[in-house]
C-alpha cells in the first residue's frame, strides 16, 4: 500500500497532540536490534520508490521505505554500489532501516561508514513538522551536518521520508585470499598490511582462518596478491555476503551476540566465548553468556565499546553506557527534535 508523506505527517501530528508514543517500522528486519519499545505502530514501508538517480553524479535519492535490494539492483545496472555494504538481515530491508540502524558491512574500514555517504535527509520531527537537511552533493551546507545525526539514531529523532546517498563504482576486480593463522598473528598481520598501499576491502578472522578481500583494478589486485601471498578462495563473494548477513554457522548460536568496537591492534581477549574478528580486528563479534558488565569493562579498558547486538535481555540497556556529557547532548538533541518523546521512545536508551 502506497503511503504518502502527508499521511505520515498527519499520524505524527495526531500522536504529538496526545503525547502518544509511536513505534516506527519499515521492513522489520532489524526488530531484534536495540531496546524493546512500545507504542502505536507506524508502518512506513509503503512510502517507497527511487526519486532520482544520477549515475554520472554518483548520487541516489529514494524514499525511506524503498527496499535495499531494489536500490542495489538499480545501481548494479550502472555498475555502481552502496560501498558501505549495509546488512539486510531479510528480504524486506529498507533504506530507512539501514540509516536508522547505522550499520555497515565488511568494507566499512576501507571505504567508510554509512554516515559518510549520507548526503541529505527529509524527515518529520516529533511535532509533525517536515524538515529537510543536506542535499545531493558532498559539500552543500556550512555548519553542522544535521542529516548524519539520523544514522544510528534508531528513529528517535525523526520519521525519515527521503534519503540521498553518494554511491561508488563497483571495482573491476575482486579476490579473496585465505591464511591459516591464529588470532594474534591475524591481528599483527592485518595491522602491518594496513600501513601499506594495498587495495583491501575486507579482513576477517574466524578463529582459524584469516580471509582478506582485495578490490580494485585487475593489475592492482594481482600485484597485491603477489606481495602478500595466500590461498585464493574460489567463491569469496559468498563468504562476505554470509558474514554481512550473519548467515555463517557461527551466528546460529542461540547465546547472546555481542558486538565490540575496539582499536584494531587490540590483542585477542581471554574472555570466554566464540569470537570473530572483523574489520581487520576493529569489530569483534562474541557469542557468550558472560555478564554485560564484564564485556563492557573489557571494551572500555582498551578505549572501545560493546553492544548487545542480538539476544539477551532487550528491556535493559543494550548499547554501551554513555558518559555524562554525551547523555546531556543526546537529551538536548532529543528535546529539539522530539520534545514529547513519542518517536521510538527508549529504543536507544531507557531515558531517551
Amino acid at each position: 500500500m502506497t503511503l504518502e508523506s502527508k499521511d505520515i505527517e498527519a499520524i505524527v501530528r495526531a500522536a504529538a497532540a496526545e503525547a502518544a508514543p509511536l513505534r516506527i517500522r519499515g521492513g522489520d528486519t532489524k526488530a531484534f536490534y536495540g531496546r524493546q519499545t512500545n507504542g502505536q505502530l507506524l508502518d512506513v514501508s509503503g512510502h517507497a520508490g527511487i526519486i532520482s538517480y544520477e549515475p554520472t553524479e554518483l548520487v541516489i535519492t529514494a524514499r525511506a521505505g524503498t527496499r535495499l535490494k531494489d536500490i542495489e539492483a538499480a545501481l548494479a545496472e550502472s555498475d555502481q554500489m552502496l560501498s558501505f555494504e549495509p546488512p539486510h538481515f531479510g528480504d524486506g530491508a529498507t533504506l530507512g532501516g539501514a540509516v536508522a540502524s547505522g550499520l555497515s558491512g565488511p568494507a566499512r574500514p576501507y571505504t567508510g561508514a554509512l554516515r559518510d555517504f549520507l548526503l541529505g535527509v527529509v524527515c518529520i520531527n516529533g511535532a509533525g513538522e517536515r524538515l529537510s537537511f543536506g542535499g545531493q552533493v558532498m559539500k552543500n551546507v556550512a555548519g553542522y551536518d544535521i542529516s548524519r545525526l539520523m544514522a544510528g539514531a534508531m528513529g528517535t529523532l525523526g520519521v525519515m521520508l527521503e534519503l540521498s546517498l553518494k554511491v561508488l563504482p563497483k571495482p573491476t576486480c575482486e579476490l579473496t585470499l585465505a591464511f591459516a593463522v591464529d588470532a594474534a598473528t591475524a591481528i599483527a598481520t592485518t595491522a602491518k598490511w594496513a600501513a601499506q598501499p594495498l587495495p583491501f576491502s575486507a579482513a576477517c578472522h574466524d578463529g582459524e582462518i584469516l580471509r582478506v578481500r582485495l578490490s580494485g583494478s585487475e593489475s592492482g589486485v594481482n600485484a597485491a596478491h603477489q606481495k602478500i601471498g595466500g590461498e585464493e578462495v574460489a567463491d569469496g563473494d559468498s563468504y562476505w555476503q554470509a558474514l554481512r548477513e550473519h548467515r555463517l554457522p557461527y551466528f546460529s548460536n542461540t547465546q547472546p551476540l555481542w558486538r565490540l568496537s575496539v582499536p584494531a591492534t587490540t590483542p585477542a581477549t581471554s574472555i570466554n566465548g566464540q569470537w570473530i574478528l572483523d574489520w581487520g580486528g576493529a569489530q569483534r563479534w562474541c557469542v557468550s553468556d558472560i555478564p554485560a558488565d564484564l564485556i563492557r569493562q573489557q571494551a572500555s579498558s582498551v578505549g572501545g565499546h560493546a553492544i548487545l547486538f542480538r539476544g539477551g535481555d532487550r528491556t535493559s540497556e543494550v548499547f554501551h553506557p554513555l558518559p555524562a556529557p554525551l547523555v546531556t547532548l543526546h537529551r538536548r538533541l532529543r528535546d529539539a527534535f522530539d520534545p514529547k518523546k513519542i518517536l521510538n521512545p527508549g529504543r536507544l536508551y531507557r531515558d531517551l
